[in-house]
């Protein structure tokens, strides 16, 4: 399509960089599309908190060298009782004082923030509709180990064990599962949390009352919004995050790695002058994103446009003087994450 004289905005083949975590393109006057409705409840708003793998109302401790993928934090605790270094975060500590581990960043502004937001998410988890019937109220009378899960909101009115076997969270990448836990959250040793039919770990949330442990060589996925304390225990793993609010998190896993986020996705691009590209794009609040342009896909060179850190899952954004004399000019958008 064309309008006067100005080029088409067209759709090229996808590409990525080491840097990159994912990347799309979008074309002028986006037609409606049919899309799948995601099952489950609408996903708890993370909001400053969801680049934090690991966010800490006290101590951050450690006996091990395993690796945080991600943003650390403790807040109000001194930056002193941050255990984990540097060189074991592909990402940013934050402390609140010059306390913390060497190369740390000190932002008792932005920490504030993240903990009363931390705050925010426990209380929309807890503040749902609890389940009042099976199999949505106390699956498997508190314990999940050898169940399927499907998308839903699941309310423990106790304690939530997963041990024995392990459990299944059975959804599409789009579902959401929201777990209700009044007491304690206790995964067994060497049991895992295994996602199929393309569920994610971004869409999967543990509210706990008190603590969460996950035990040794366990495999966890989700976030874990814990009013007391979070443990992960000598080589487990998460994909996910460790928010405690009130106590600190114990850090002897292998390896903690913050969820995918979603990919940036072109809501609309129009016109909006002869000469101006207004752009909308849904994506993750709080996480970089970046708008590039080029003309010639055969030799792409991009140019950076814009980037910003949206606080909402819509930016929308408009660059004068934005069509050239190309035939055609190209967009594309990415989220650069902490690891």
């Amino acid at each position: 399509m064309t309008i006067g004289n100005k080029p088409t905005i067209g759709e090229p083949k996808p590409m990525l960089t080491k840097t990159l975590l994912s990347l799309l393109m979008g074309a002028a006057f986006l037609s409606p599309t049919t899309a799948l409705m995601a099952a489950g409840p609408a996903p708890v708003n993370l909001r400053s908190t969801a680049h934090f793998t690991v966010l800490a109302g006290a101590a951050v401790t450690t006996t091990g060298g395993g690796e945080v993928n991600g943003d650390v934090g403790a807040s109000p605790i001194s930056g002193s009782a941050i255990h984990v270094t540097q060189a074991q975060v592909n990402g940013t500590i934050y402390a609140v004082d010059a306390a913390g581990p060497h190369g740390s960043v000190i932002a008792p502004s932005l920490l504030s923030t993240a903990m009363g937001d931390l705050t925010a998410a426990i209380n929309d988890a807890a503040g749902r509709p609890a389940a009042t019937a099976p199999p949505f109220l106390n699956p498997g009378n508190g314990n999940i180990g050898g169940l399927t899960l499907y998308p839903g909101l699941y309310t423990f009115a106790g304690t939530a064990s997963i041990t024995g076997s392990d459990v299944t969270l059975m959804g599409g990448p789009d579902d959401v599962w929201i777990f209700q836990v009044a007491d304690d959250l206790e995964e067994g040793g060497s049991i895992q949390v295994i996602l199929a039919g393309g569920a994610q770990a971004r869409n999967i949330f543990w509210q706990v009352g008190t603590s969460a442990t996950i035990g040794t060589y366990a495999v966890f996925k989700g976030t874990i919004l814990a009013y007391q304390a979070v443990s992960m225990e000598t080589g487990s793993a998460v994909d996910g995050r460790a928010l405690a609010f009130n106590a600190g998190v114990t850090f002897d896993g292998i390896v903690g790695t913050l969820p995918t986020p979603k990919a940036p996705e072109f809501a609309s691009i129009s016109l909006t002058n002869t000469n101006s590209i207004t752009l909308a794009l849904t994506t993750t609040p709080f996480f970089p994103v970046t708008i590039q342009s080029c003309t010639n896909l055969a030799l792409p060179v991009w140019k950076t446009l814009a980037t910003s850190t949206p606080e909402t899952n819509l930016w929308t954004i408009t660059f004068t003087n934005a069509l050239s004399a190309a035939s055609q000019t190209y967009y594309q958008a990415f989220i650069t994450t902490p690891n």
